[in-house]
């Protein structure tokens, strides 16, 4: 009686293939029942297609509509809104304590969620990527450079720029009397080459050439570049693809831009402590070997530029759209200004203070244009924590955005109309405003250093 063998079966690649297809598609529907209903966070209010993927948030960020869409969550859901399947949005006032505050000995700390934030060229954490005992020494070295003593030895290279601004300006003005200039191209040069000499000891010469430095560019070029990258972060497995999706010619460009950061470092730190820039500050207070290395200077180096150029550039942008609309604001501010002094040579830090109406438009303006109007996220601490008496779970991503606070009807009244009086306690018509909510500098132990 014989015995036959069968040859086994062998499945073909399309087989595999459909297989494979099957396994992923229950997968991913096993994975979005259990983000839906049985996450932690599956409680929240917010879009479901946002709690299913980060690729809506993202896709915001990319279109840049991150501000404007979180606002329109906001009024649609509420003080909390569950934007992504691990990340949550607030804009009630408590949470800026709770996310961001000082924390209590043995208390831990929200860190910075490590998807905002590249990591530099040099593999140095500049100060707004440093640890928590890195960040208080760095901090308290610059602390000297944006003190008031500090501002006032600044003060002879702060109306340099100011003046070259204006200069410009006329010269502009007065050779085509039709011609449109674009104004924040000019803030831009003039925030760019001012904080381009506290920084590095000289200009962009943005100012000078009438035209950005190709630095300057590449800079600019990198904060929108930034967006798309955030995709590496939700999605790892794709980090290997870098060099191949990234063009090697903008890779190219983000190294070169480093170097001749480095570079600037390098020559500033040749002439020691001899003018009234931020490198001269962090060198006379570097004792004990708790100064900054020069690899932490380059690190921070771009981050200073940034930090203090294009944001302010930006208000500044805002400020004049704001005072061109509201007309009797910018004859308010105009009377004020020229009824306190003579001459613009008159014009002193040190006097700046005593204009009240000057000082409640560029606060008005940070409200409802703040500079950096997105979302700074954190990561709550293992063991959870309670953000606007609520339990979150540790290490879901939070944060604030700044847009949707400054805009709430909960905290402002008329809060879409641009109103410097309600900081002037002038009536009772803005007495219930909640101006705790308005943090533009962020708060706590990262707060903005530049805020004087």
């Amino acid at each position: 009686m014989g015995v036959r063998c069968h040859a086994l079966a062998v499945p073909s690649f399309w087989g595999l293939l459909s297989g494979l297809l099957a396994l992923l598609c229950v997968y991913y529907v096993g994975w979005i029942i259990h983000t839906l209903c049985f996450h932690p966070l599956s409680g929240y209010p917010g879009p479901r297609l946002a709690a299913i993927t980060p690729l809506v948030h993202l896709m915001w960020d990319i279109q840049g509509k991150q501000h404007s869409t979180m606002k329109r969550l906001h009024d649609q859901y509420g003080d909390v809104v569950r934007i992504a399947p691990n990340a949550l949005v607030y804009r009630a006032a408590p949470a800026w304590k709770d996310i961001y505050g000082h924390r209590k000995k043995g208390q831990k700390v929200f860190v910075k969620d490590p998807a905002l934030y590249a990591p530099t060229p040099n593999g140095v954490n500049a100060i707004i990527t440093a640890n928590e005992d890195n960040h208080s020494r760095m901090r308290r070295l610059l602390t000297h450079a944006f003190s008031n003593k500090a501002l006032r030895e600044q003060e002879e290279i702060l109306q340099m720029y100011a003046n070259m601004f204006m200069e410009k300006l006329k010269g502009l003005m007065g050779s085509a009397a039709s011609q449109t200039i674009d104004i924040t191209c000019w803030f831009n040069f003039t925030t760019f080459d001012l904080i381009g000499d506290l920084a590095f000891g000289e200009p962009f010469g943005c100012l000078s050439n009438s035209t950005y430095h190709w630095w300057v560019r590449i800079i600019l070029d990198a904060v929108k570049a930034s967006a798309y990258l955030k995709v590496f972060w939700y999605y790892p497995f794709l980090v290997p693809l870098v060099r191949v999706l990234v063009p090697k010619h903008l890779l190219q460009k983000r190294q070169a831009s480093f170097n001749l950061s480095v570079e600037k470092v390098r020559r500033r730190l040749a002439l020691g402590a001899t003018r009234p820039d931020f490198t001269s500050y962090i060198l006379k207070h570097s004792k004990d070997g708790k100064g900054m290395s020069p690899e932490e200077m380059d690190a921070n180096s771009a981050v200073f530029v940034l930090a203090g150029s294009e944001t302010t550039a930006a208000l500044l942008s805002g400020v004049t759209y704001y005072l061109l609309r509201y007309r009797d604001k910018y004859t308010r501010l105009v009377r004020e200004i020229r009824g306190a002094f003579d001459k613009d040579t008159d014009i002193k830090l040190s006097t700046l203070g005593d204009l009240p109406y000057l000082n409640a438009v560029l606060t008005e303006a940070m409200r409802i244009y703040p500079p950096i109007p997105s979302m700074l996220p954190r990561i709550v601490p293992e063991g959870g924590a309670m953000i606007n008496e609520q339990y979150v779970p540790g290490k879901v991503s939070v944060s604030i955005s700044l847009y949707s606070a400054f805009r709430a009807a909960s905290h402002f009244k008329n809060p879409e109309a641009f109103v410097p009086e309600r900081w002037l306690n002038e009536s009772d018509e803005y007495i219930n405003d909640k101006k705790e909510a308005f943090q533009p500098y962020s708060y706590g132990p990262r707060n903005c250093l530049g805020q004087q």
